[in-house]
């Protein structure tokens, strides 16, 4: 739907009629604290804590190579019929910088898709893959390549005798969206579902202005997408991710890490969008010590150990994850 940078701001500061409710999605990881592999029983063991507030989760690929160091993760084996066993739909993710994962991930893919065809609700293929082809054009891919896999991925679909069985797309950053980048794919018809990542943190943004600054992002991203889709309807989107880092996390600008500040977007920011009927995932469900230190776009860290909604463990980091709706 179109959202006014003006109602963007207001949500931020003010309670909201409510005339739906957007679903609360996590995007979920395929590794255990020590980085080996999730077994089905232990996306069993996550799906019981997040499906209280969740009816979905989203995956990055099919085959997760991690940070090279460790074992190859096979997903869908694992988690679907775990997800299946929960009633909780997956989003599985197709990594498609390079023909080598794209074709593995679609492999795994087309072993486990007619068995569990309830519980996949949509393909990505690709993340972010115009993002990291922006900054640095010897990674990521550019539309057109990128549209060139969702096509080929689409022609698996067909040749497999599971056309129109699945929602397919690309997860990537809201400025590719709302900058024209993503245009080609937008038009081709080759797209029923689009996952728009945006964060107020990764704006650098003070938390008291993060979630203005968050819902105008979307609502820019959203509004572009449609004016070139010229239909309000023919996409299906969603925020692919948006999220705080927590204690231990590091900071971005006048962006400040910590579990209190976190609390507080998902609060605000994670609860306004919901209320007006964005469909959000949050990235991410649990933290993940096993990944390597980062450093992000401004050179100082990045690193992606402590943005979970809860703990490694699984233990909640915050006091309360339900979202209060008002209606008036």
């Amino acid at each position: 739907m179109y959202f006014s940078s003006l109602l963007a701001a207001a949500v931020a500061t003010a309670p909201l009629a409510v005339y739906a409710k957007g679903q609360l999605g996590y995007a979920l990881g395929s590794r255990m604290p020590d980085g080996s592999c999730k077994a089905q029983a232990d996306y069993a063991a996550d799906l019981v804590v997040l499906k209280d507030t969740a009816t979905i989760v989203r995956t990055y690929a099919n085959v997760d190579a991690g940070d090279t160091s460790g074992p190859l993760c096979y997903v869908p084996g694992a988690l679907l019929p775990a997800a299946e066993a929960a009633g909780v739909k997956v989003i599985l993710g197709i990594w498609a910088d390079t023909n080598e994962a794209f074709d593995a991930d679609a492999a795994q893919f087309f072993e486990y898709a007619a068995q569990y065809e309830s519980t996949i609700y949509a393909v990505t293929v690709g993340s972010e893959s115009l993002y990291r082809n922006q900054e640095d054009s010897s990674t990521g891919l550019t539309a057109q390549a990128l549209l060139n896999q969702i096509q080929k991925f689409n022609d698996q679909l067909q040749s497999n005798g599971l056309a129109g069985k699945f929602k397919v797309g690309t997860a990537d950053s809201w400025n590719k969206y709302q900058d024209g980048t993503a245009d080609p794919i937008i038009t081709s018809g080759a797209v029923d579902i689009l996952l728009v990542n945006a964060f107020g943190y990764w704006q650098g943004q003070l938390i008291s202005n993060a979630t203005a600054t968050y819902l105008d992002d979307l609502q820019q991203a959203y509004g572009h997408i449609q004016d070139v889709a010229g239909s309000t309807t023919s996409i299906e989107l969603w925020n692919g991710e948006t999220g705080w880092p927590t204690d231990g996390g590091t900071n971005y600008g006048a962006a400040i890490a910590g579990t209190a500040n976190a609390f507080t977007f998902y609060k605000q920011g994670v609860c306004a969008a919901l209320d007006w009927n964005f469909n959000v995932f949050y990235f991410e469900a649990f933290d993940e010590p096993w990944k390597p230190e980062s450093t992000g776009a401004d050179g100082q860290p990045g690193n992606e150990i402590h943005w979970g909604a809860y703990n490694a463990d699984r233990s909640p980091k915050f006091s309360d994850y339900s979202c209060t709706y008002t209606s008036s």
